[in-house]
């Protein structure tokens, strides 16, 4: 009767899991489309037709799905804008400053190369147009789909060269997209589609996020347990639900603690984008170790379950030092600049041992890792960023997004984050943080055509001042100051087999060695304290020998 009581506790939550994430198959799609879905696609006559380009897909896609473009008007996914309702900040990627390439503002055709429309190429784009939300991109099945990098969202409509052969980016090749053919086999998002932007932020495979690389197209269940493709094959909307198309999970009003426990359908409290939502807030079995369980209350599932990250086989970027760019470019013998057939210096690139690029002189220094150990920090899902108008102290490192939370917080425990470091360019004058023109491969201002820096300033500052981001014009003097980025790790989640063991934390030089504020056994430990427990052991020892040898003593006086 126990053994079937305790079976009833650990399978009914799960079955619960199963059925509220509905079908997880959703990355494996069929020739056709999604073959789950009552409707095929590729009988419609309004997609039996040649398409010219992306946006006439779209009206097609709005005839019958009327309500689709303004459902997503409303999403950050669209608008790249976010309203913080306790910091008041006005974040997003159209605001937000970055450790990265900076700042989306001037640099426009080359950052919304993922955003899910077409044609946002400087401040006037029209976010009330339904004709340019991308419907193809989300639900493509063919993965024929491609978005060039500095092609504002626009699909390849022919195939891209150089030296007569394909480009190849972000691992796939540039040929011209057969429009038909994809908008007559959409279905279901799958970690393909959204892998597209989310695997390649920063520039690269796994460059950004350190949890998020192609290697979760097809993952094994060691590398992610629930995503795991010959097993429960989740994908991105199984924990990221939509409603409206409204995605769950933004980093930008994280959940730090659930305490809502596994998700009832029509409970109003942003879906199954925590571990609780299914596991439960007691996820660990009582009979195992209860101990476990309670850690819940002051640790993420996320510290123990993802003991490292970027564990795929694909780095992640770690430093970024822009001070180091243009400083090498290619020389003749007699230290002149070699240029191309555009007049412009020709890039030195360098790779470090294991094949990644350590330098590139339109970007500057990089150091890469793989198998990352995180940080870990309290967090109460709160993160508060340094904003092109904010005044730093170029003499300390600028926290680019800083980690809310204490152990006093009773909505705080301890998260796992990627901690991104480097130097980026600054104001001299006034003290703040500079958005830099990096993209323009036909402008004489950009700094990866030209390795100017002032010129590369001056219009990427302007271009913030005229959209609100930043009160000020670059005054002409710039240096560089050492900045760090926080990212979440919340994927690559690990089989319980490889779940930190206690030793890993519970120790003097454990992972949470610099966590400070809270007392650990096994970590702690107090020397007046210790002193005074010595003393008393000993001290009891003493007695309990003297004791023994009174009997001792005793027993020998006694006639025998």
């Amino acid at each position: 009767m126990r053994l079937r009581r305790h079976m009833r506790i650990i399978v009914f939550p799960v079955l619960i899991g199963l059925v509220l994430a509905g079908p997880c198959h959703a990355d494996l799609q069929t020739a056709g489309g999604d073959a789950s879905s009552t409707a095929d696609h590729g009988t419609f006559k309004i997609l039996k037709r040649e398409f010219k380009s992306a946006p006439e897909v779209t009206e097609a896609c709005l005839s019958c799905h009327t309500e689709a473009a303004k459902q997503l008007h409303q999403t950050t996914h669209w608008t790249w804008e976010y309203k913080h309702p306790v910091t008041g900040q006005l974040l997003g990627k159209k605001h937000e400053v970055n450790v990265f390439c900076g700042s989306l503002r001037s640099n426009y055709r080359r950052c919304t190369s993922c955003h899910i429309g077409y044609g946002w190429e400087d401040r006037d784009f029209d976010f009330t147009s339904e004709r340019n939300v991308d419907c193809l991109v989300c639900h493509d099945t063919t993965r024929t789909y491609v978005k060039p990098s500095a092609a504002a969202g626009h699909p390849a409509y022919h195939d891209v060269t150089r030296d007569g052969e394909i480009v190849v980016e972000n691992d796939k090749p540039l040929r011209a997209v057969d429009l038909a053919l994809v908008a007559q086999n959409v279905g279901r998002t799958s970690r393909f589609t959204c892998g597209n932007c989310h695997f390649y932020g920063g520039g690269a495979d796994g460059v950004k996020h350190g949890d998020l690389d192609s290697s979760l197209i097809a993952p094994d269940k060691s590398l992610d347990v629930h995503m795991d493709a010959a097993g429960l094959d989740f994908s991105c909307a199984t924990c990221h639900t939509a409603e409206a198309h409204d995605v769950a999970g933004s980093h930008y009003s994280m959940q730090a603690r659930d305490e809502h426990g596994i998700d009832i359908p029509g409970r109003a409290y942003g879906g199954r984008a925590s571990c609780e939502s299914c596991h439960g807030t007691r996820p660990h079995p009582a009979n195992v170790n209860n101990k476990l369980n309670d850690h819940v209350n002051k640790v993420s599932c996320q510290a123990c379950h993802i003991p490292s990250f970027a564990r795929g086989g694909v780095a992640t970027k770690t430093l970024w030092d822009w001070s180091q760019a243009t400083l090498k470019l290619k020389r003749d013998e007699a230290g002149e600049l070699v240029l191309n057939e555009q007049g412009r210096p020709i890039r030195v690139v360098e790779y470090d041992e294991h094949g990644h690029p350590s330098y590139m002189s339109h970007k500057g220094y990089f150091e890469h890792g793989e198998n990352v150990v995180p940080e870990y920090h309290w967090f109460d899902g709160q993160i508060r960023y340094t904003l092109l108008d904010d005044e730093i102290n170029p003499t300390e490192t600028v926290s680019v997004n800083s980690i809310q939370g204490s152990y006093e917080d009773p909505d705080a425990r301890i998260w796992p984050f990627k901690r991104m470091v480097g130097k980026q360019p600054y104001d001299k004058q006034t003290n703040r943080l500079l958005a830099t023109h990096v993209y323009g491969p036909e402008d004489k201002t950009s700094l990866w055509s030209n390795y100017d820096w002032i010129k590369a300033l001056e219009v990427g500052q302007h271009e913030a001042v005229l959209t609100g981001e930043a009160g000020q014009e670059f005054s002409g003097e710039f240096g560089f100051v050492k900045n760090e980025m926080y990212w979440p790790i919340t994927h690559m989640v690990a089989p319980g087999k490889d779940a930190l063991n206690c030793a890993a934390c519970h120790a003097p030089d454990g992972r949470l060695a610099g966590l400070g504020g809270f007392y650990m056994p096994g970590r702690d430990s107090f020397p007046w304290l210790d002193r005074i427990g010595l003393i008393a052991v000993l001290g009891t020892l003493g007695g309990v020998l003297l004791h023994l040898l009174g009997r001792i003593l005793i027993s020998l006086r006694k006639p025998s």
